[in-house]
């Protein structure tokens, strides 16, 4: 699959990107493929960093390629080798491999994360083939982790590799790279088992390869909108199937949104958008805003998306949106006015939109409401071109009809029937063509009832009498005409409030439902109104083409597109007001996010005080009585006796010294004042250390699988200290005759070392509660501490980049997972 966006030439290299869904699909291998092709047509390719993690199959593929030579970096007592990128510069090749795109630098050169670099090669005009695991796509982030429970440290943004010329996905099935993974053609034999039991589940694999399609599916269509938009292509192409369901706020709108999911599960990856036209001209008072939350929901939780957008003509505005959004299929309900309506009114909005489709297939669904008329009488309440046209007509010609038919009928009706009747015409005159009509119609039906219908018959009559009735015709036609007008106009008026209403109660939905305020704003004030972009600007914009709405001090909404109508701008100002809201409601949480840590930390002394009043004075009072007692002369104390008080001395010392340190610790690790020295430490280095660190008759501890993994990338002193206090938590909770088990795996770039103990375990709720400072979940004992061992541990293990996580052991007690970087790649 390849994305070509527009690329200047001469100006700016070209990225072309390896996208996997997990170590070891063969990004690496196609990689150096690509290069040697290019190579073998006369093109100037160096490596610039290739990571081969010693497969045999991928150090082959570098054979008769220039290798840059890496950048040796020391941190943190450690070697590790980095790009040259200075040197790649300076070699000035016209294609440049990069492998790893998310990694991070180590420190001592001038970009901190890998991209950065190639960034700096694009820039300089050199061609950057690279490659990257989904996983490390920033905005996939979070579901990654949760599918797989591994948290990415390294990730490199989505823009960065939607940039890219080309994306080319290396797929392979979950149960290939399974093979792959036994055949030990990734991992080295002692790590296959722990990967194949943990990252490289068959699930897994599975949903991280779905997830590589889509993005990439994703990418594809971006740019397929890109081309379309820039060469003015308006015509539906058919890449997907997107179904567009229009919705009324009807009770027929739920039998429409399941059509359209049917429709859309005919094809995979079939799209259902439904869209709500609300009238600032009022065409529609029945939509209920009930219902149409409703259908919201229905949509939504079929997988579609729905959207709503202002538009004076209801089927222009439905299939703008229909080909904005490249749909293929649009689905609406059959007509529910019943047939004296359609003869008055004409074609309707099913008709017309048949008629004006073009190349998007239309499905007119019948419901229990087609051709039954709407549940709220309404009619055209807006005087069209053609009405304007027609009013004046029928105020002429309709009198002069009524005339004709009761010149035939003379004689059996009253003069009282017949002024009714033309009384009734000027009413219908009115209600066609409003009040300028009814006028012309209620003049020419005075003059026709006074020549033809007051006697003397054939004339026109000015005496008194028949000069009256002619004139109080005519004013009680008038004043009918402007009553039916008034109401007209009041019903178009309430009806537009209700279009705005909908509308703005869309967008406050939205936002309740959980979207981030602003850019849901902006989003939804594109899609409403139609617009080509909507963004927020601290300055003014110097473009006549815009449109601006000042939104704060230093904030004005600007919207590219169309000119709106004065009926959108009161809307648009009402969702400025929202925005003006959420932009001081961001501004606020910037403020109290400042002021939580000072909170934080007052929260903090407060706890400790209230903790080391008991704690502190402990081992102090202990120590304290011992050393006060040998240095009494009052008595004579046997050896035995003084031996048992210096030892009870000294363990309260060490004690009281390990919660001091523990305390300094915490205070650092909150005010962000830690100092860590990373380097490359071996398990082996730290765990002697921190066995001695348990009290006697602590229970044993069993351990497994240090000699196996690789050395992880720590600060040694601070790592013991998190080993110790795991290890005397497990050894505290676990019942006499039984042991703590110690075992370490290396899982993908990264090690798991595992403390695990058979005690009571803890609650699903106790579990975040337990990396509280200052809690003791369980123990019944005070003396132990103050309940600093957990809370210490995760700090300082975030503080490496790791992670530390409680787990349910099976058959009973509590497994922590401390998580570490790997200092190198896995073998």
């Amino acid at each position: 699959m390849v994305v070509e966006p527009d690329v200047p030439p001469g100006r700016r290299g070209r990225l072309k990107v390896f996208l996997g869904a997990a170590p070891g699909v063969g990004k690496t291998y196609r990689m150096l493929d690509e290069a040697r092709r290019r190579a073998g047509r006369g093109t100037d390719v160096v490596v610039g960093y290739v990571e081969c993690h010693k497969r045999r199959h991928t150090l082959a593929g570098l054979d008769g390629l220039e290798v840059i030579p890496r950048s040796q970096r020391t941190y943190r007592g450690g070697e590790f080798d980095e790009m040259d990128l200075d040197a790649v510069l300076a070699r000035r090749p016209q294609v440049a491999l990069v492998d790893e795109l998310a990694h991070t630098n180590v420190p001592g050169g001038r970009n901190a994360k890998r991209w950065q670099d190639v960034e700096e090669l694009l820039a300089a005009g050199i061609d950057v083939v690279t490659a990257v695991n989904i996983q490390h796509v920033e905005s996939l982030n979070d579901v990654v982790e949760k599918i797989t429970k591994v948290p990415q440290q390294e990730t490199v943004p989505d823009e960065v590799v939607r940039r890219a010329h080309e994306i080319e996905l290396v797929d392979m099935p979950a149960q290939a790279l399974r093979r792959r993974m036994a055949h030990g053609n990734i991992y080295t034999p002692e790590k296959v088992d722990a990967a194949l039991a943990n990252y490289f589940r068959v699930g897994n694999l599975t949903a991280l390869r779905e997830l590589a399609m889509r993005w990439v599916a994703d990418s594809v269509d971006e740019a397929l909108q890109k081309y379309r938009s820039d060469h003015g292509i308006g015509g539906v192409w058919e890449t997907r199937e997107r179904v567009v369901v229009a919705l009324t706020g009807g009770p027929e709108g739920a039998t429409l949104i399941r059509r359209a999911a049917r429709i859309a599960d005919r094809s995979a990856g079939g799209e259902v958008l439904a869209v709500h036209i609300a009238r600032s001209d009022g065409l529609s008072g029945g939509a209920s805003a009930t219902a149409l939350a409703r259908q919201r929901a229905l949509v939504e939780s079929l997988g579609g998306s729905y959207h709503s957008v202002v538009g004076d003509d209801i089927p222009t505005a439905l299939l703008e949106f229909a080909r904005a959004e490249n749909a293929t299929q649009l689905v609406l309900g059959t007509s529910s006015r019943g047939r004296l309506e359609r003869f008055m009114t004409g074609r309707g909005i099913g008709e017309t939109v048949v008629a004006l489709s073009g190349d998007i297939d239309v499905h007119m669904v019948t419901h229990e409401r087609a051709g039954r008329g709407r549940l709220l009488g309404s009619r055209r309440r807006t005087l069209s071109t053609p009405r304007l046209i027609a009013g004046p007509v029928c105020g002429l010609v309709l009198p002069f009809a009524l005339t004709a038919l009761l010149a035939q009928i003379r004689g059996t009706l009253t003069l009282t029937s017949e002024a009714l009747l033309f009384l009734l015409t000027v009413v219908g005159v009115a209600c066609v063509g409003g009040v300028v009509s009814a006028v012309v119609a209620s003049v020419t039906a005075s003059l026709l009832l006074n020549y033809w219908f007051i006697p003397p018959v054939g004339q026109f009559t000015t005496t008194v009498d028949s000069a009256l009735v002619t004139v109080v015709f005519a004013l009680v036609a008038g004043i009918v005409a402007a009553v039916v007008d008034r109401s007209l106009r009041l019903s178009r008026r309430s009806a537009r409030a209700t279009a705005e209403a909908e509308t703005l109660s869309s967008l406050a939905g939205s936002i309740v439902r959980g979207d981030q305020a602003i850019p849901a704003l902006l989003e939804r004030t594109r899609e409403t109104f139609g617009m080509e972009a909507v963004e927020l600007a601290s300055l003014p914009v110097a473009d006549p083409d815009v449109l601006q709405v000042p939104v704060g001090p230093d904030a004005f909404l600007v919207l590219r597109g169309r000119t709106l109508p004065s009926s959108e701008r009161k809307v648009l100002t009402a969702f400025a007001a929202h925005v003006t809201v959420a932009v001081e409601r961001a501004r606020l949480a910037e403020v109290a996010a400042e002021v939580e840590p000072v909170k934080a930390a007052d929260r903090m002394r407060t706890a400790l005080l209230a903790a080391v009043s008991h704690d502190l004075r402990t081992p102090l009072a202990a120590g304290w009585a011992a050393v006060t007692s040998l240095r009494s002369r009052d008595v004579d104390f046997s050896e035995e006796d003084r031996e048992e008080l210096l030892a009870t001395a000294d363990e309260s010392m060490t004690r009281l010294g390990r919660l001091i340190d523990n305390l300094l610790d915490m205070s650092r690790l909150q005010a962000g004042a830690l100092e860590l020295r990373l380097r490359a430490t071996a398990l082996e280095e730290v765990l002697p250390t921190a066995l001695e660190s348990l009290p006697p008759g602590a229970a044993p501890v069993d351990v497994q699988g240090l000699n196996a993994v690789p050395p992880v990338l720590a600060d040694p002193p601070l790592l013991e200290r998190v080993v110790a206090n795991l290890l005397s938590n497990a050894a505290r909770h676990t019942p006499r005759g039984e042991s703590v088990l110690l075992t370490a795996s290396t899982l993908a770039d990264r090690v798991e070392v595992r403390v695990i103990d058979r005690g009571p375990g803890l609650s699903a709720e106790g579990r975040e509660r337990a990396f509280v400072p200052f809690q003791r979940l369980g123990d019944t004992d005070n003396t132990i501490g103050v309940g600093l061992g957990l809370a210490l541990s995760r700090g300082l293990t975030e503080a490496m980049s790791g992670t530390l996580t409680p787990e349910d052991t099976p058959g009973g007690g509590l497994t922590m997972a401390l998580s570490l970087p790997a200092a190198g790649p896995p073998n």
